[in-house]
């Protein structure tokens, strides 16, 4: 790109703040464009199902094998440190890997044949249908995942699956990996005879709206804020001709900790709690955000053993200096409304770290509009917000007013948890937080989202803008649309649709399950 079409692209070192090196330019719209018909030109060469799994596959070992480089460049950026980019590597690869099976199953074509039969009322013609690609892919790299839910994340993992080429918007924090993966991405297509357009890069905040708006963008994958992430909703669903946009926008995550559980585990629930509010200073998108706990001489021991818990938490550095003054602003702010306290104060540690916290306010605060509504809103940091209950009406009327997320947590008693406490709470809370939330954990906590078939990462607005998964298998489903063929005559059928299945598919016929 042409260093005078746009401004710089700089890496910054969040632990100082200063920029280390110019890494690009901002993508000017004709590069945009470009980016985006480099990738359209590419479809046909996904269409090879062989093909696409060993990009996968060989992405996954070229990262692997600059595991060192991407760790150091990744780290530089996120100050997220080598022990949590080494896991987060492990699962970008573990992630692209399973792709690649997914790939070569073919299950996810979701083939089904439905022969034709005159006899029925109404007669019922030769129906075959599969799922197809949607066509390029615009996805949006997020700050706290420089490689899960970024260049090499699940969006384009699975975007790739489906057959999808992929042109992603780099996050500005961490320009550097961004590039870096990008060249490992284009270097596997080289290798396995793929242009290097099946993946494309652009940076710059205006390319972000540039892409969602390009005509030849089929759908939009995005991790980030809400305000960000409804913009660019917005601009999809405007368009001459709208798409679909896949967006992850922010979450509280509650917790409802009942009297019976803290009764018999406080200490090993204060632990828990705080390790999970603050693991990766805070800036998990599943950090439980609220936690609905008893009050009372129950509740006060759970307070004290997770305030020791939380004060033995070093201070962080978080994403970039940004987020940092948002954070210090969003905990000042909460911790100045009425009847709310700090056990634990959150705030600055040094000039560029945090300190880790949490608020306590009655629950009943929360139970009705006014000005603690702001305590119902995600503080992206080390803080969580615990709202003590006098009883279960309070837990019901708190969590009655609660927006989407992308899990609710419960914390129960043994009777509770077995079904046999006579009061049914276990059950009746079960009921209660399932509508709220994409994935329900019962006693542990919501960090940690493991790749895995029946994984869901996801949840109703605004935790998502859709009720797709973005972790597991099923992401793939994003990026596809079904197709069917009728009475068409067998030499003009794609190869999945032939009657003796030469790919060897999965496949449903007259309703029944084959090759699975």
């Amino acid at each position: 790109m042409a260093a005078t079409a746009a401004a710089p692209v700089w890496s910054v070192d969040p632990r100082t703040g200063k920029q280390r090196e110019q890494v690009a330019v901002e993508a000017t719209a004709d590069e945009v464009d470009t980016a985006v018909r480099t990738a359209h030109a590419a479809r046909g060469a996904l269409a090879d199902r062989t093909v696409r799994a060993a990009l996968l596959r060989r992405s996954a070992d070229l990262l692997d094998e600059a595991g060192e480089a991407v760790i150091e460049a990744a780290d530089a950026e996120t100050a997220l440190g080598p022990g949590r980019l080494t896991g987060e590597l492990a699962r970008t690869t573990y992630q692209l890997r399973s792709f690649a099976d997914l790939v070569e199953d073919g299950a996810f074509l979701d083939v089904l044949i439905d022969h034709a039969d005159p006899g029925l009322t109404p007669p019922r013609p030769d129906l075959r249908r599969y799922k197809i690609p949607l066509g390029p892919v615009a996805v949006y790299a997020a700050s706290n995942f420089p490689l899960a839910f970024s260049v090499p994340g699940g969006d384009t993992a699975s975007a790739l699956a489906a057959g999808c080429p992929v042109v992603v918007k780099a996050h500005p924090d961490h320009p550097a990996t961004s590039e870096l993966c990008a060249a490992l991405l284009h270097r596997a297509a080289r290798e396995v005879g793929l242009p290097e357009g099946v993946v494309n890069l652009v940076h710059g905040f205006q390319a972000g709206i540039d892409l969602v708006r390009h005509p030849l963008i089929s759908a939009a994958g995005f991790t980030g804020s809400v305000r960000g992430g409804r913009a660019l909703y917005d601009a999809a669903a405007s368009r001459p001709h709208p798409i679909p946009f896949h967006g992850e926008l922010g979450s509280l995550n509650p917790v409802v900790i009942t009297e019976a559980a803290a009764a018999e585990r406080a200490e090993q629930i204060g632990a828990g709690l705080a390790g999970a509010m603050t693991l990766g200073v805070g800036q998990f998108c599943v950090k439980p955000g609220l936690v609905l706990a008893p009050g009372g001489e129950t509740g006060d021991r759970l307070l004290t053993a997770l305030t020791a818990a939380v004060s033995d938490t070093e201070a962080g550095v978080l994403l970039d200096h940004r987020m940092r003054e948002a954070f210090l602003d969003g905990v000042r702010t909460r911790a100045a409304l009425p009847g709310v306290h700090a056990p634990v104060t959150p705030g600055a540690g040094s000039e560029h770290t945090v300190s880790a916290g949490f608020l306590a306010v009655p629950a009943a605060h929360l139970a009705a509009e006014g000005p603690h509504d702001l305590l119902l809103e995600e503080c992206f940091g080390p803080v969580t917000v615990v709202a003590r209950y006098a009883d279960e009406a309070e837990i019901g009327a708190v969590l009655a007013r609660l927006p989407g997320n992308l899990s609710a947590t419960l914390q129960l008693g043994d009777a509770e948890s077995a079904g046999t406490d006579a009061a049914g709470r276990g059950a009746r809370l079960l009921a209660e937080v399932t509508p709220l939330a994409g994935r329900v954990v019962v006693n542990g906590w919501p960090t940690g989202v493991a790749v895995a078939p029946a994984q869901h990462h996801g949840g109703p607005y605004p935790a998502t803008t859709s009720t797709s998964t973005s972790v597991g298998g099923s992401a793939v489903e994003r990026w596809l649309r079904p197709v069917a063929y009728q009475d068409t005559p067998p030499a003009l059928l794609p190869p999945e649709l032939h009657e003796d299945n030469p790919l060897g598919l999965p496949r449903r016929v007259d309703g029944r399950a084959e090759g699975v």
